[in-house]
This record gives C-alpha cells, sequence and structure tokens, in this order.
C-alpha cells in the first residue's frame, strides 16, 4: 500500500484547497459566526460544492457519482479542515452516504444516493443518544408493529438537524440494531448551540415507520453498520488532520514574526524543539490518516486502524491547537486572532462518534487487550 498521493489525487488536493481559500476560507467562518443563516450554512456555496462533483467522489457512478473513491473524499474533507469551512458535507455525504452505501437497500440506494451526489437533499446521521457516544449503549427504542415499526427516542449531537430534509435515525430491538430513513416531518428538532458555530441538534423521534423505510437489517447487524461507521471515523480523522495542520502552520508563521527581547520567538530554542517535535507527530498523523483512507478503498478491514486514525489525530489536534494558544500568547485568546477557532472547532471533531478515549480502548480490543 502506498503512502504517496498519485497526480491525480494531488490535482483534487490543490482544486479543493484553492476553491476553499477564496471562497469557504476562515474570513468566511467568521461571518458564518457572527451572522449565521436560518439553516445553519450557505447554500450558495453548498451549491457550488455539489457543482464541482465532491458530492458525489465516494459514490458509484450506478448511483449518479464519480466512483473516485474514499481517498478523494478524504483529501476534500482535510481541506475543509483546514479553511474551516462550513456546509452539510459530512452530515450528507461522509455520514448518510457511508451509512446508505453500506446498509441501504437496493431501492434506497437509487433514491437517494443520486440526490445525495447531486447536493439535491441534505441527510443526516441521528445515532448518539447520550451525553457521548457509545454504539453498545443504545436504548431498545424499535417495537413492532401492525403497518412497520414505532421508534421512540431522543437523538443528541444530530449535525445539520435544523436544516436536514431525511434523517437516517439508528436504534435498537430486541433483534439487534434497527436502521430507517425519516423525513423532517416525522421528527421535531431542538436547535443546540456548538463552541464551534455549527448547526447541530437533538431530534426527537415518536412515528411510526413503514417496511420500506428500514435499512437493511443483516447489513446493519453484520459488517455494514460497523463499516459505515469506521468509514466515517476516518473521514472525520482527515478534517481533524486538516485543522491541526493549519493551526500548526498558523503557529509557525507567528513564531518566525513576533519578537521579545529584540528577538523573533522563532529563535528560541525551546520554541524550535516543541515545533520540531508537533511537525513530526502531524507527518505521523498524515501517514495512518491515508493509510486507513486507502484500506476503505480497497476493502480491508477496518475496525482496529479506523480507532487508530480517529485516536491518534485526536490526541493530536489538542496538542496542536493547545500549542497554538500558548505560543501565541495572551493574544490567542483573544478573538482578534482566528487561532482560537481552531481549538474549538477540534473539540468537536474529537468528541463526535467517540472521542479519544473511547477509540483507544476500541483500539485495544480489537488488538486483543
Amino acid at each position: 500500500m502506498t503512502l504517496v498521493l498519485n497526480e491525480e489525487e494531488i490535482m483534487l488536493r490543490d482544486s479543493a484547497a484553492g476553491f476553499l481559500a477564496e471562497s469557504a476560507n476562515v474570513s468566511a467562518f467568521r461571518a458564518h459566526r457572527d451572522n449565521p443563516t436560518a439553516s445553519g450554512f450557505d447554500r450558495a456555496l453548498w451549491e457550488s460544492i455539489a457543482e464541482m462533483g465532491w458530492c458525489g467522489i465516494a459514490i458509484d457512478e450506478q448511483y449518479g457519482g464519480l466512483s473516485y473513491g474514499f481517498t478523494g473524499l478524504g483529501l476534500v474533507l482535510e481541506q475543509m479542515g483546514k479553511h474551516l469551512s462550513v456546509s452539510p458535507f459530512n452530515s450528507t455525504v461522509l455520514m448518510a452516504g457511508s451509512l446508505l452505501e453500506q446498509c441501504g437497500t437496493e431501492a434506497q440506494k437509487q433514491e437517494w444516493l443520486p440526490k445525495i451526489a447531486s447536493g439535491e437533499v441534505v441527510m443526516t446521521l441521528a445515532i448518539q443518544e447520550g451525553t457521548f457516544f457509545d454504539l453498545d449503549q443504545l436504548s431498545q427504542s424499535v417495537t413492532t408493529a401492525p403497518d412497520g415499526f414505532t421508534v421512540q427516542v431522543e437523538k443528541r449531537q444530530v449535525l445539520d438537524a435544523i436544516a436536514a430534509d431525511a434523517f437516517l435515525v439508528v436504534g435498537r430491538d430486541s433483534d439487534g440494531f434497527q436502521g430507517f430513513i425519516m423525513s423532517a416531518a416525522d421528527v421535531s428538532v431542538q436547535a443546540q448551540s456548538m463552541v464551534d458555530a455549527r448547526s447541530s441538534g437533538t431530534v426527537v423521534v415518536n412515528t411510526t415507520c413503514g417496511k420500506d423505510a428500514q435499512l437493511n437489517p443483516a447489513a446493519m447487524n453484520g459488517k455494514g453498520l460497523t463499516r459505515a461507521l469506521d468509514q466515517i471515523h476516518i473521514g472525520l480523522a482527515a478534517e481533524l488532520l486538516g485543522l491541526s495542520t493549519e493551526a500548526f502552520e498558523r503557529t509557525v508563521a507567528y513564531l518566525r514574526e513576533r519578537k521579545q527581547f529584540g528577538k523573533v520567538i522563532g529563535s528560541f530554542q525551546g520554541l524550535q524543539h516543541r515545533a520540531a517535535d508537533l511537525f513530526a507527530e502531524l507527518e505521523l498523523c498524515r501517514s495512518i490518516v491515508l493509510q486507513a483512507l486507502r484500506a476503505v478503498d480497497s476493502g480491508d478491514e477496518l475496525g482496529g486502524l479506523a480507532s487508530a486514525a480517529k485516536a491518534k489525530v485526536a490526541q493530536i489536534s489538542q496538542r496542536a491547537t493547545n500549542e497554538g494558544i500558548q505560543m501565541h500568547g495572551g493574544i490567542g485568546m483573544t478573538d482578534e486572532y482566528d487561532i482560537g477557532f481552531f481549538i474549538k472547532r477540534a473539540r468537536v471533531l474529537e468528541h463526535t462518534l467517540g472521542d479519544f478515549h473511547y477509540h483507544l480502548d476500541r483500539f485495544a480490543v480489537k488488538g486483543g487487550y
């Protein structure tokens, strides 16, 4: 398995970097934070992202996608992390797209994946119930009804819940995991205030679903659900990598210009050692994320690798953003500088679908400890 980008992947990465640097950069994020839209994102930006084909990168051609592969999706996510780009890309493309690909029936794939690939729909995953994500702790919220299934549950930290046209709701019944496609009319949404200024909400479900809304139960209780979640973990790690890299690069740039005692502070050996050590850690993160992305495309087992990637990058993102604040000194704590945005976004991503401790424990279990 090569851990070097090929020419096409470099072109995709550079294209994404150029577009996001111009249209969905940190300044745009600041503007969004200060004056958020009702939907929680810029509709025009979302249309532009869809027009460039990013929404269909990892979706098969037979469902309206590009069949480019998950590595390409990860490269786009990395650039979105670098620029703090605000869009429903994570909820719709990474999360809903991955679960539909792995657990949707053929009819559901034919209906929904082309809509995701074209950007026609905003779709999100409703799975977490407690304060922290734990798949094994989902309640038995699904019961059999004469005309289908009754679902009664409250889901937390649902990305883009306010703007979502459809929800993938994951619960349990006596036989195991169950998943359903629900419209916005089937649920009620309570908006949540997030520290990273992104759209999220609590989704309350109390409805009856027909069997046509049910995801493939064999896939949900086989390897489908866990593989979909592993793909999501890897995608989140890719975004965290981009965010951490940008925080590091901004910090190094500051070290090269800030002066104390008549000297540029980047000339101080103690700060040089800290920066060099962090650079090495980020390169290690880059390798493990690329390995995980390649593993998705190769159809390899993902469990241990996905959690290793999420745990490692979550750990280093904490360090990169903390160091960014500290090396900026007191000014780093003020709203005048953008470095604070990165630490807030990093904390949310770290805890999305399992934090460092959750994935470190999962990695240990997968390794036989």
